[in-house]
């Protein structure tokens, strides 16, 4: 892209807004400036901005986005047929093994929750689609690694904030690149406990036609009711059932 074609005002707006989330949903101009690098006058301007077009509101210290920030999602989750596709898939298979099925798509360093159908709550944060988790630590952030170049997932791993989450959280590049090696060869990732302490999960690659992975689907459970170990025997074949029927239906 040409430099005279990059709009560093829009930039600095979604920036801005990608500062809010879940545990910080109110955040002051100082907050801002903080988080995203800006100088106060420019987090000020965009800010004012936001909530003067009704996409957050002021009290006059703290702004909050307002539900009118969710057209910008939901214009991408209508655009985009993959979320539409696979949630009687996931509903289906929620169903039938008795936890939560989930899919997601690979945006930078992170996985972005597209579909999800939810049995009881596995997590201390509530995941829905457009929820954000770490690719390196996720079962279906590492299926989507795994379908990488090497050099490219390498290249994520890098820019990637490789903290312990628990004490069985891998962090070490090379020990993932390994994981990744195998996760190409079995077809599958599975974590234990990496996440969060008392969550087990395993996903697997979903495939267009042409075999270009596309997205990922996962089980999560608690660790009590399905250990890891367990995980493959238990819920991979109703998974594949899954991939091969969604595989001629992709794009």
């Amino acid at each position: 892209m040409r430099e005279t074609d990059f709009i560093g005002g829009f930039a600095k707006g979604l920036k801005v807004i990608e500062a809010f989330g879940e545990t910080q949903p109110r955040l002051t101009i100082s907050d801002v400036a903080r988080d995203t690098g800006l100088d106060r006058a420019t987090a000020r301007r965009c800010l004012l901005t936001l909530a003067e077009l009704g996409y957050a509101r002021y009290d006059g210290k703290f702004f909050e986005l307002t539900p009118r920030i969710l057209r910008l999602g939901h214009a991408y989750l209508s655009a985009t047929p993959l979320p539409r596709l696979v949630q009687p898939f996931l509903d289906r298979l929620s169903e039938e093994v008795g936890q939560s099925a989930s899919a997601s798509v690979l945006d930078g360093t992170e996985i972005v929750y597209v579909a999800r159908a939810a049995q009881k709550r596995v997590m201390s944060i509530n995941l829905t689609a457009g929820s954000r988790l770490p690719a390196y630590c996720a079962s279906m952030g590492r299926v989507l690694l795994a379908a990488l170049p090497e050099t490219e997932a390498r290249a994520i791993l890098a820019a990637s904030d490789l903290k312990a989450n628990t004490s069985f959280t891998k962090t070490d590049p090379d020990v993932l690149m390994a994981e990744f090696a195998r996760i190409r060869r079995e077809g599958h990732a599975v974590i234990d406990q990496e996440l969060e302490i008392g969550l087990c999960s395993i996903a697997v690659p979903l495939e267009n036609a042409r075999g270009r992975v596309v997205a990922a689907l996962n089980i999560g459970a608690p660790a009590a009711h399905a250990p890891a170990v367990d995980m493959p025997e238990r819920y991979l074949p109703a998974m594949r059932a899954v991939q091969a029927a969604l595989r001629p239906l992709l794009a």
